[in-house]
């Protein structure tokens, strides 16, 4: 122990003793006064509750002493390790929400994809490890920033454009921050070729994947560049935007770029955020002849990162799961959509032939999808279940009424039956039959209404803004044009057409033997 604090301790100890010695003497003079004025038992009893005062009083010193005390020890430990729990919570439900969509996913292989990608968030989510990621061109200097960074050589350097070629990860620890931070460097964009876009989209890929993106440029922004960093800035990716190479530029120059990267990210990136550092600074020729290579100057972006990340990285590693996990929810939901999409379009390519069949068969003066309500009741039912809404029968009539009235009402039976007669004709030929064109009618229509629902269904039963009025529209109006026209008239042909024109027997041929008689 040094010197002044065994000093210190001795004096200490002495004013407490001196304090006790005071502290006897003034209580025994205060109990034989009220014992000399009063009666001895009174006496006893005010004793005893200032002694019984005293110990509670010494008691509450030393617990208070000790609960401030804890947490100054452990506060710097344990709040380094905590994710805010409500993100924490919105991770995790988000996170299982996907894993009950990767189940119904029927594709082998996007199933098992999408169940490895959650799984790989999921254990981010438990290591707590911040994910740097650093962003930009290939000339940019990006590996040789994150040497200087490291400290030591972990990549190629001055090696021409496009060196690095996949998404290479660093461990960097920074003093006073517990977790360990993982810097990635990522290939190079706007590189010229096949391969260099596919390694851009390798690199956009771990930039959305980042905590902390580090946009390295060694001039004023391209547009192209204000373009990427925009973009994911609007994803909520918390960015520094790094001009390295300072040292090409006088000083004064060096402040001008500076100031106009700082205006051309406004909204984007905070000023403070926009640093100048030279990760590689140029060998300098003394006049002895020997080459001096000075120092990398990067200690503004190190001082600057530490901050942020002492300050907002659990923050930044929730807000980063969130958005991962919500992002893989999206294309897992994209992937649900197009499965149910393909079994509607089979359903609906069923029942609009055998609506077709129902009408042919029973032919009325006009096309009317209430005589093939049942039918499109049915269809009704069919598509919802694929869409996971359970209805029955009763109610799959009244939303198949309820669409066949809107397609009468706008018009829409009149149009479709005028232009199914004209490319039917423009096909076949000659004269046909009522029936033919009121069969055709009805699956071209039914194909309609069942478009119709697949809307209707994917928006959770609700037919939008517009209505139901709109949807049909819109619908018609994709299902009229000429090239679906040509594909919907060849196979009503061979369904509906074809089986309704009778054979015309070829002529008997004349008894050559009868004849002669």
């Amino acid at each position: 122990m040094p010197p002044s604090r065994l000093l210190l301790l001795i004096v200490g100890l002495c004013v407490v003793l001196g304090l006790m010695i005071w502290l006897v003497g003034a209580l025994q003079q205060f109990y034989w006064q009220i014992s000399y004025y009063t009666n001895p038992f009174l006496a006893n009893t005010l004793m005893f509750v200032l002694i019984v005062l005293l110990v509670v009083l010494i008691v509450a010193f030393v617990y208070y002493a000790l609960l401030f005390q804890q947490p100054t020890r452990s506060k710097g430990r344990l709040a380094a390790a905590r994710i805010p729990a409500a993100k924490a919570e919105a991770a995790e439900e988000t996170l299982k929400a996907v894993r009950q969509q990767v189940n119904q996913i029927q594709d082998e292989v996007s199933r098992q994809v999408l169940l490895q990608r959650s799984q790989e968030i999921a254990a981010s989510f438990a290591r707590g490890e911040i994910q740097v990621v650093v962003f930009g061109t290939g000339s940019a200097g990006k590996t040789s920033l994150i040497n200087a960074l490291m400290g030591r050589m972990v990549g190629e350097v001055g090696a021409p454009m496009g060196t690095t070629a996949v998404g290479e990860t660093y461990c960097l620890k920074l003093k006073g921050l517990a977790r360990e931070i993982l810097i990635t460097d990522t290939p190079g964009i706007l590189e010229a070729g096949t391969a260099g876009t596919e390694r851009e989209q390798l690199a956009r890929q771990l930039a959305t994947e980042a905590d902390l993106l580090i946009f390295v440029v060694n001039n004023d922004l391209q547009k192209s560049e204000y373009g990427s960093l925009r973009a994911l800035a609007e994803i909520g990716k918390r960015s520094l935007l790094v001009l390295n190479k300072a040292d090409l530029y006088p000083e004064i120059d060096r402040e001008v770029i500076l100031a106009r990267l700082r205006e051309r990210v406004r909204g984007a990136v905070p000023a403070m955020d926009v640093i100048a550092v030279t990760a590689k600074p140029q060998a300098v020729v003394l006049e002895s002849g020997e080459v001096f290579q000075p120092d990398s100057e990067v200690m503004p972006l190190i001082r600057r990162m530490a901050a942020i990340l002492r300050a907002e990285g659990e923050d930044l590693i929730a807000d980063n799961i969130l958005l991962q996990s919500q992002r893989l929810s999206e294309e897992a939901r994209r992937l649900i959509d197009g499965q149910r999409r393909r079994l509607a379009e089979k359903a609906i390519e069923r029942f609009q032939w055998i609506g077709a069949g129902v009408v042919a068969m029973t032919p009325l003066p006009v096309v009317d999808l209430l005589a093939a309500a049942a039918v499109n009741a049915q269809m009704v039912v069919e598509i919802g279940k694929i869409y996971g809404c359970e209805l029955n029968i009763e109610r799959g009539r009244e939303l198949a009424v309820s669409l066949a009235k809107t397609l009468t009402s706008l018009g829409i039976v009149k149009g479709a039956v005028e232009l199914l007669t004209a490319a039917l004709q423009l096909s076949v030929g000659g004269f046909l039959v009522g029936r033919a064109i009121q069969g055709v009618s009805a699956a071209y229509l039914t194909r309609i209404a069942g478009k119709s629902f697949v809307e209707y269904f994917r928006h959770d039963q609700d037919w939008g803004d517009g209505g139901i009025t709109e949807v049909v529209q819109r619908q018609f109006q994709l299902n009229r044009r000429d090239e679906f026209i040509k594909t919907f008239v060849q196979q009503a042909i061979a369904r509906v057409v074809k089986p309704l024109t009778p054979e015309v027997e070829p002529p008997e041929k004349p008894n050559n033997r009868r004849n002669s008689l």
